[in-house]
């Protein structure tokens, strides 16, 4: 007797659809055809009874669009439908802002060390050679919105001394002095990549959320005389940002925007 396969003709069947990622469908057509961005949701017991779902799977589904940026809760208020986002541009690795006080990167340190393996086939270098390592923070309107690791060799910095003092003032001096110089260098263009992946415990820390939280990983080739003369690994925060590409090339970011809270009617 032969096997049964499936319609797919994989020779597999499909895992069946979990409930809550079911109403987590109907949800998301009931956020987008009834409510408006700030007005805040029934309370679970009655939005429990709606949809004819026990609260443990009913929660699960507001936890799935919490995590996805639809959905913000906020204490002695409850949960509201977030507001849409607003693009941004980024700037580029060599600027240190993109010219407005609340749309900014801010360093948190810079080193000298082994280039990781990924990045040092990257670049074109020896397995564990020493570069510069910046380290930036993207900040708009005052909220982390990304983290940043930017990768330079020596040799297209070559006037940044390899050994700095061990100090906070010192690292941002480093900083600076890499940042300045990749951004007088001509460069024959960039290429980029996206991928979704999870913030590890140290990007987690960066971008003030828990390890595990969706991001967007936007890794940056900068090349100069026929090489990759820096790479930059960007993570942003999946839950309020947005990657555009426009036709220059240029990226654009929308944060969240502040929720204007309203009362349940």
């Amino acid at each position: 007797m032969g096997t049964t396969q499936a319609a797919s003709g994989t020779g597999t069947a499909a895992a069946p659809e979990p409930k809550y990622w079911h109403l987590r469908t109907v949800l998301v057509r009931a956020l987008d055809s009834e409510f408006s961005a700030g007005e805040v949701l029934p309370n679970e017991r009655d939005l429990s009874a709606r949809f004819g779902v026990a609260r443990a799977t009913l929660r699960q589904a507001l936890d799935q669009l919490e995590l996805e940026g639809r959905l913000v809760r906020r204490r002695g208020i409850g949960t509201l439908v977030a507001a849409p986002r607003l693009g941004i541009p980024v700037a580029d690795a060599a600027e240190g802002s993109t010219g407005s006080v609340r749309d900014s990167w801010r360093v948190v340190d810079s080193d000298h060390a082994p280039a990781p393996a990924a990045v040092a086939t990257a670049l074109g270098l020896a397995a564990d050679q020493p570069v510069h390592v910046v380290r930036r923070l993207r900040m708009v309107q005052g909220q982390t919105v990304g983290a940043e690791t930017l990768y330079v060799p020596d040799e297209v910095v070559a006037h940044v001394p390899a050994v700095f003092p061990k100090s906070s003032l010192a690292e941002s001096s480093r900083a600076r002095t890499v940042l300045r110089q990749l951004q007088r260098l001509e460069l024959d263009g960039e290429s980029r990549t996206v991928e979704l992946g999870v913030a590890e415990e140290e990007q987690a820390r960066l971008l003030e959320r828990p390890p595990g939280t969706p991001v967007l990983v936007l890794t940056t080739r900068y090349r100069a005389d026929g090489r990759v003369a820096a790479l930059a690994v960007s993570t942003y925060r999946a839950d309020t940002c947005r990657l555009s590409f426009g036709e220059s090339g240029a990226v654009d970011v929308a944060p969240a925007a502040p929720v204007a809270v309203r009362a349940a009617s």
